[in-house]
């Protein structure tokens, strides 16, 4: 198969744990072709193909960690998306307006005859925090609202709430408020911009000490281990980006069961590959856009999270 990657810089990559490098060397170890874009370089021209400024690759076995390079690269030229058989969509959030403007792009591709990971209306369609809202069966009581006096009320019900932007990543922007409402005000403030930008609001589940656990489902199947983010030190937080500890966990039979649930209704739609972040047995964000872990599962548990997904991308495929 040849398999375009669009994705962040190539020399941004951390190889000892960057998930779609782990999918890059699986692909390869099976003689599938690899090239990579940014989204920066697709383009469309009137009554033409959606193209981008390709670069084929061939990786090195290097991890690029102490100068040396992970990778060869042709120099770029424009091919059409359709021309390749699978486009794996793996830019890191946000989701901004640019990333929005991707979709659309990589969403003609696809009425050309390109098949794209994820599929970029799904990509739209699931916004990684409200995207858990259609599952409230999973998910501990949760608020979308502008509102500064809706916010208070949440809180004045549920005593000790999270609150954080629907644009996050990575941990930023989460704040924690406590029974005695310290600060509320002015988290709602920064946060909603006096009424310009709409804020989750989440009760606080106290199982976050036992890790905020990343479960991926590949073609509507979890796979059999999570990563646990645990928070460390007086943080609240499990990101890996904010410092968390990541340890992998054989999954449990609760978090299959949901897991499976979701995967069943979300697959179809044309989203090859999820992570869940679960909190105990609740559901706090559903990652669609550029889903990770991979590596960091592989090298505590020796499964192979890449062989997984390769495999259902060249069913697919």
């Amino acid at each position: 198969m040849k398999l375009l990657f669009v994705a962040d810089p190539l020399d941004q990559f951390k190889t000892y744990k960057d998930s779609t490098y782990a999918m890059m060397r699986e692909a390869a170890s099976r003689g599938h072709r690899l090239a990579a874009c940014e989204p920066r370089h697709l383009s469309w021209r009137s009554g033409g193909r959606v193209t981008a400024l390709v670069r084929d690759l061939r990786l090195t076995g290097q991890v690029g960690d102490a100068g040396t390079p992970w990778y060869e690269a042709a120099p770029a030229v424009p091919r059409a998306l359709a021309e390749f058989d699978a486009v794996l969509m793996r830019k890191d959030p946000p989701f901004d307006g640019e990333y929005f403007y991707a979709t659309h792009l990589l969403e003609q591709a696809e009425r050309e005859g390109a098949r794209v990971v994820n599929r970029p209306r799904a990509l739209r369609d699931h916004p990684e925090k409200l995207a858990v809202m259609e599952f409230a069966q999973f998910v501990t009581p949760t608020l979308v609202t502008r509102d500064a006096e809706d916010i208070r009320r949440f809180h004045a019900e549920h005593r000790e709430i999270i609150l954080k932007p629907l644009d996050g990543m990575g941990g930023m922007g989460i704040f924690r408020v406590g029974p005695d409402g310290l600060n509320l005000g002015s988290i709602t403030e920064t946060l909603n911009a006096h009424g310009q930008r709409t804020v989750m609001v989440q009760r606080f589940i106290p199982e976050i000490a036992a890790g905020d656990k990343r479960v991926l489902i590949i073609d509507g199947e979890p796979v059999p281990y999570v990563l646990a983010r645990i928070p460390q030190g007086s943080e609240i937080r499990g990101n890996l980006a904010a410092g968390g500890k990541g340890v992998a966990q054989p999954l449990s039979e609760r978090d299959r069961e949901i897991a499976r649930e979701i995967g069943r209704v979300l697959a179809p739609r044309g989203l090859l590959l999820i992570g869940l972040d679960i909190i105990g047995e609740r559901v706090t964000e559903i990652n669609v856009t550029s889903p990770t872990c991979f590596q960091e599962i592989e090298q505590q548990t020796g499964f192979n999270v890449a062989k997984v997904f390769v495999d259902a991308l060249e069913r697919v495929g």
